[in-house]
């Protein structure tokens, strides 16, 4: 039986439905879950505190409370109460006029809002304003760029690559191919200071220049492997020899697309003639401005960040060396890069975004 100083626990259908979608729901918070439980428990014919304490690993205490709480109030009993605490200072008329001004103006002398500019001219305190910006996720003082492509077949191209991206062709290889010119050898005029506990990497801001190399690349979009090859330069005649090594290094019986950009290397008279020779090789151009769709690019920012940006290198052939290393590298494990937007989310997306900069310039 019961304890006669517990509380008896009578639930309504609509109670019942309440409670039990608390205890389903995935963002519930777990004490109110909890609560739920226990009531729900205590509801039972015959449940007495400690029993449900004992089943639900909690305190018999807590059990007596919420017990006592859900009987005087309902399920409204179950929520949290307003925490104590001072009084707030700051209105809500304040605020939106500190989100508003930070949104719709700029200050006289200034391109944009600091914290102390923006606390001077709303009336409010610094920190105020600190916390009203990141409540808002507001950051004036970064910015990032973009580009629209103009180019007239925009939506072909993107359908074309997106769709080799997401269904690729049977008994073939698709291929995100291009340059990165330009890759200077640079050695530190002084040695790297390791880290240390409580303290970064650091180098020398100034280098001694050693040459450059080009680096062509393919990546095979379906296993994230990396054909490469290191060139002084990168003209149509090094272009042509980077397909050469492509067709040696892929089995003859498969169809190649290749993925590539606008440069003028990769449509020269002397390429055109050797593709038409081999007709295995089929090319597929990114839009004009659209890099971003061949997925090498997102490889070579893998290996300047992993490879090249906090290396030191004394010739154009240790630097090579490095390129070579880092592919082997990751050849071994390969990891291939996952294409999840479909054509129609990104020409939706840029659609939004091309409504959103029209807006501004009117």
């Amino acid at each position: 039986m019961p304890s006669p100083h517990a509380v008896s626990i009578t639930l309504s259908d609509t109670d019942r439905a309440t409670l039990d979608g608390w205890t389903r729901r995935r963002r519930t918070a777990q004490g109110l879950a909890t609560r739920a439980r226990i009531v729900l428990a205590c509801a039972e014919p015959g449940a007495t505190n400690g029993e449900v304490a004992q089943a639900l690993g909690v305190s018999r205490q807590t059990v007596a409370t919420w017990r006592r709480r859900f009987a005087e109030r309902g399920p409204d009993g179950l929520l949290d109460e307003p925490r104590p605490g001072a009084p707030r200072q700051i209105t809500d008329e304040q605020v939106e006029r500190a989100v508003v001004t930070t949104l719709e103006s700029t200050p006289p002398h200034a391109t944009h809002w600091s914290t102390r500019s923006l606390a001077e001219a709303v009336g409010l305190s610094q920190s105020a304003v600190v916390r009203i910006w990141r409540g808002f996720a507001l950051q004036p003082h970064r910015t990032e760029t973009f580009k629209l492509s103009r180019d007239p077949l925009f939506v072909n191209k993107v359908r074309d690559i997106v769709g080799l991206y997401m269904a690729p062709p049977e008994r073939a290889l698709v291929l995100c191919v291009d340059e990165k010119p330009s890759i200077q050898a640079l050695e530190r005029t002084a040695p790297v200071l390791p880290m240390r506990p409580g303290q970064v990497e650091r180098h020398t801001h100034d280098y001694v220049r050693h040459g450059t190399t080009d680096l062509f690349a393919a990546l095979d979009v379906a296993t994230g492997q990396v054909i490469g090859a290191c060139r002084q330069r990168h003209r149509a005649s090094e272009f042509r020899g980077f397909l050469d090594l492509i067709d040696r290094s892929v089995p003859p019986g498969l169809d190649l697309h290749l993925v590539l950009d606008n440069a003028s290397t990769h449509k020269a008279p002397a390429i055109q003639r050797w593709l038409a020779k081999r007709p295995r090789f089929h090319l597929h151009f990114t839009p004009t401005s659209g890099s971003w769709l061949n997925m090498v690019e997102g490889w070579f920012a893998q290996l300047s960040a992993r490879q090249l940006r906090r290396g030191s290198f004394r010739s154009t052939r240790a630097l090579e060396q490095a390129i070579r290393s880092y592919i082997a590298h990751a050849n071994h494990a390969p990891k291939p890069f996952v294409w999840t937007k479909s054509a129609d989310d990104i020409l939706a997306s840029i659609q939004r975004f091309c409504l959103r900069t029209s807006n501004f310039s009117h």
